[in-house]
């Protein structure tokens, strides 16, 4: 009876062994809605950001993050309206794993509203333009990324 118990054990140990190290290199994904026009909220995504990278840096494992801004939110990529643009730069430069989106359906009101045509909005380097924010967080979800909404 001891004898299977511990041979029991062992295989749950050993069953158990490969499935740890494929976990060590799965690679985490994480998005981020900033959909309000809140700074204090858009500080909050771009902190949640950098701990959670630092988190799995420290671990050696890896992460992507992305940041998808849509409504009130997308001010924060805008240059000229962003209330946290200092910090953003910051946290792009010391984060290579992170990818900035930004709604083209808010992009489109935000234009119209302006008397300006989409191009003239000027946006953060390297922000990617998507059809639309709520899509992109479905679609991501359904890839696999944890959908946070500081």
């Amino acid at each position: 009876m001891k004898f299977r118990a511990i041979a029991l054990a062992l295989l749950l140990a050993l069953a158990a062994g490969p499935s740890f190290a494929a976990d060590k290199d799965k690679v985490h994904r994480l998005a981020l809605q900033i959909s309000d026009e809140s700074p204090e909220k858009m500080t909050t995504v771009l902190n949640n950001a950098a701990n959670v990278s630092r988190y799995y840096s420290e671990k050696g494992e890896e992460v992507e993050i992305k940041v998808v801004a849509f409504n009130g939110g997308v001010n924060m990529m805008r240059t000229d309206k962003s209330p946290v643009l200092e910090r953003l730069k910051s946290v792009t430069e010391s984060l290579p794993n992170l990818t900035l989106e930004v709604c083209g359906n808010t992009l489109d009101g935000m234009a119209h509203r302006e008397n300006k045509k989409v191009s003239d909005i000027p946006l953060f380097a390297g922000s990617k333009v998507v059809p639309a924010g709520v899509v992109e967080l479905i679609d991501l979800s359904e890839k696999g990324y944890t959908i946070v909404r500081p």
